[in-house]
């Protein structure tokens, strides 16, 4: 009896371990053993919002299929998409389904998913994502029909808060040792919302309810603004440091420089916007330079309208400036042949410094 009970002991203590933030050692043992990411924020062209992207009525494999290659093509080897949990609801079995088939295409085209649970983002009248059609765009509003995940009702009634917990777990639990995700972001933009404080119950759950189930792959949740409390508790939970930033070339070294001061490998998993210059002209290579793995937002530009600049509305236009987002336009052909070239040069050139590495 007492040899059982020592053994449950240690099976326990082993598991509380384990359910812990990554140490650094092991975080720099991941990013020793993966290529240096780089990649985009991804939404299909014909999706005027994440909800459309998984729904039944406008799931489009081929169209998901067609736009990876574009990727694949560049040497681009990761995405960013925010799942949405409305759909979830309505049908868990058939959105794990349609997820798997999105990390399947993903894996043909040689790129690595990191897959978003919630998103705090509003852009247009949408507070409460609905499933079923979605809206088409109005032209001339920056994401007219964005739909947050899961609505910001959900997020501020605590009482809503065991659906998502069973949502989380289940689709962790699924995909848990997935070598089609490279890592698990929490929450894209915690706090962003009309009611910042109410985001806090739900941002320290998901951390909880992810290490409880202790996947392979890292967690994370980006710094995304300069709010001190939110970013120290992002710190001290995630495994790998993410962060966003969307600035010119000196304040973009800058924040790289800050978040690797942390001792953990660093991705900004959001950047450039043409008019704010954040470009690939004068910041990709500063990425590179500094081995922090970067997402730029976004691919094909499409029915979300992210060309245009944040807070653009139908009264402003025609809009005449530069894109804000987007590499490829609608036709899959280069908004500009330089980005593009560009793109695949640094791509390449950090692929032999990797493999010169190992020798």
């Amino acid at each position: 009896m007492k040899k059982l009970l020592s053994v449950i002991v240690l099976v326990c203590f082993a598991l509380s371990v384990s359910a812990q933030r990554w140490t650094v050692e092991k975080a720099k043992e991941w990013e020793k053993i993966n290529p240096w990411f780089c990649g985009v924020n991804y939404i299909p062209a014909n999706a005027v919002n994440y909800t459309a992207m998984w729904d039944k009525t406008s799931f489009s494999p081929m169209v998901i299929k067609k736009e990876l290659a574009l990727m694949k093509d560049l040497g681009m080897n990761c995405v960013r998409f925010v799942m949405q949990y409305k759909v979830y609801e309505e049908n868990p079995s058939r959105f794990i389904k349609t997820l798997d088939k999105v990390l399947e295409l993903c894996d043909k085209a040689g790129v690595k998913a990191m897959p978003i649970f919630f998103d705090d983002c509003i852009f247009g009248t949408n507070n409460d994502p609905v499933t079923g059609k979605q809206p088409e765009p109005l032209e001339g509003w920056y994401a007219w029909a964005w739909s947050p995940s899961p609505g910001l009702s959900m997020v501020v009634d605590e009482r809503e808060h065991g659906k998502l917990e069973k949502y989380v777990k289940d689709i962790l639990t699924h995909f848990s040792d997935d070598p089609r995700i490279m890592l698990w972001d929490l929450y894209n933009e915690p706090t962003n919302t009309v009611m910042p404080e109410r985001s806090w119950p739900l941002l320290k759950k998901v951390f909880n309810w992810a290490r409880t189930v202790n996947p392979l792959q890292p967690i994370s949740v980006g710094l995304w603004n300069d709010n001190e409390e939110l970013n120290n508790f992002l710190v001290e939970n995630s495994d790998i440091i993410t962060y966003h930033i969307y600035a010119d070339a000196d304040k973009t070294l800058k924040k790289i420089k800050q978040m690797k001061t942390y001792g953990r490998p660093v991705i900004c998993t959001e950047w450039m916007n043409r008019v704010a210059g954040s470009t690939i002209k004068d910041n990709l290579h500063l990425f590179a330079e500094e081995n922090s793995g970067c997402m730029l937002w976004g691919l094909v530009n499409g029915k979300t309208q992210t060309h245009l600049c944040w807070g653009h509305r139908p009264e402003q236009l025609p809009y005449t400036g530069v894109w804000q987002h987007d590499i490829f336009k609608n036709n899959m052909k280069p908004y500009d042949y330089d980005e593009i070239e560009l793109l695949r040069k640094t791509i390449d050139a950090k692929k032999v410094e990797k493999f010169n590495s190992y020798m």
